[in-house]
């Protein structure tokens, strides 16, 4: 698990919704037991990595949801959104001066 990415993640209770920077993701699910602790879509064994890959190798929406079934279009807009919010929360080193 990257700290970075889920040291602003809240989880209370039974609530599983993730939170990065103040938004909170309603179909973002983080589970320690589950897929190694990876943000994944809905409680589902299908991480977040995994559909944000495939819109980078251009597959449509409609082809991602022919490979992963379970998926919703909203499921596939909110990893990338969720996806989004975890780069702007990394910290990048400043180039030192030559």
């Amino acid at each position: 698990m990257t700290r970075s990415l889920h040291a602003a993640s809240q989880v209370t209770g039974e609530d599983r919704r993730r939170t990065l920077r103040g938004v909170t993701f309603e179909r973002i699910t983080l589970e320690a037991g589950k897929m190694g602790g990876q943000p994944c879509i809905r409680g589902m064994r299908i991480p977040v990595t995994t559909v944000v890959a495939m819109v980078a190798d251009g597959m449509t929406p409609e082809e991602i949801r022919a490979d992963l079934p379970d998926l919703e279009l909203e499921d596939i807009a909110e990893a990338l959104r969720y996806a989004a919010e975890a780069l702007r929360e990394r910290q990048l080193p400043l180039r030192q001066p030559a």
